[in-house]
């Protein structure tokens, strides 16, 4: 393991916050560059995450002055044009790393992923993402999520669920707009996170959610098709009770009945939810069974570790590559 005052000096850039979050929870320097007039991958910091002080703004033009040990790319735009206009040539000859949150935007399981290179690793954060992207040539691993327990514990004394998805509308069937809007009819939900204008109860921040999660009966997940979500895991790991669509990834981590409901009936979900919300004693039992899960598939410093080996392992492959060159 690295030494703590050998940190690894990361580049990347800031597009999902509260993954970066998490992973900066690790013994890395992590710089983010910041544009004045922000942008996607730009605006720094932000105030939404209680970052430490390892996760540095870096003003554009002033990356080409740095010295990085490695570069994560997290988004095509990252990989296809940030890298040629932020970083000169000797960096981007840095070992470099691609991380995929997302699953295939288009076709299920024929879309090709953008990145076909031998030379870059290609984290998913899923083995699902893993299965249905095509990765050609590219090598590729899995990172599954960690996250932290916050130690708020679960009250669910609020008769209601909650939803946590920015943006739901604008994303529409593919995070389960029309799911979410057909529970409602029926079920007290609420809808939390940006732009989700009157349908929605507004952005929590990240510091306050715990406290505000706690009181809800249960976390709704209507999401059709993705990545595993934090907001998930966040709940799992904080003993609320998990009701969700029987896709992707969830249904690795959610055995139904046991320790969360999922299927892929609405009409059996709404069911459920309505247990959850005349049972307490119900909602505590499965959420403390979904806490158990998190707490081992979830844990920060195993996520921590996992990126430390990927992370030693890239740098590895560079030295050794450059060694033989330089005996050849």
């Amino acid at each position: 393991m690295i030494a703590k005052e050998d940190r690894f000096r990361i580049f990347t850039w800031h597009v999902h916050g509260s993954y970066l979050f998490y992973l900066s929870q690790g013994p890395f320097e992590i710089f983010i560059p910041v544009k004045p007039d922000g942008g996607e991958g730009y605006y720094g910091r932000g105030n939404t995450f209680p970052f430490g002080a390892n996760v540095k703004e870096i003003p554009t033009e002033d990356v080409k002055e740095l010295d990085f040990d490695l570069v994560l790319y997290q988004s095509a735009r990252n990989y296809q044009k940030d890298q040629y206009e932020i970083l000169t040539a000797a960096q981007r000859k840095l070992p470099c790393i691609f991380l995929e949150h997302n699953t295939p935007h288009g076709s299920a399981v024929n879309t090709r992923h953008w990145v076909d290179d031998p030379d870059v690793l290609l984290v998913h954060v899923t083995h699902f993402n893993r299965l249905m992207w095509n990765n050609h040539q590219t090598p590729t691993t899995v990172i599954p999520h960690g996250v932290v327990d916050y130690g708020v514990p679960y009250k669910g004394t609020l008769q209601k669920g909650l939803v946590v998805i920015n943006h739901l509308e604008q994303r529409g069937r593919t995070l389960g707009w029309d799911i979410y809007r057909d529970v409602k009819k029926t079920i007290p939900v609420d809808l939390a996170g940006m732009g989700n204008g009157k349908d929605g109860i507004g952005e929590v921040l990240h510091p306050q959610l715990p406290l505000f999660r706690s009181y809800y009966r249960f976390l709704f997940h209507p999401v059709r098709h993705t990545s595993l979500a934090l907001a998930v895991c966040e709940a799992m790991m904080h003993g609320i009770p998990v009701v969700g669509l029987a896709t992707t990834e969830l249904v690795t981590v959610i055995e139904n009945g046991k320790n969360g409901f999922i299927h892929t009936d609405p009409e059996y979900l709404k069911e459920k939810m309505i247990s959850l919300l005349e049972d307490p004693a119900l909602a505590k039992t499965i959420g403390a069974a979904g806490q158990e899960t998190a707490r081992r598939l979830f844990d920060i410093d195993t996520f921590i570790g996992r990126w430390m080996d990927v992370f030693e392992t890239a740098l590895l492959k560079k030295r050794t590559l450059k060694s033989s060159f330089l005996q050849g």
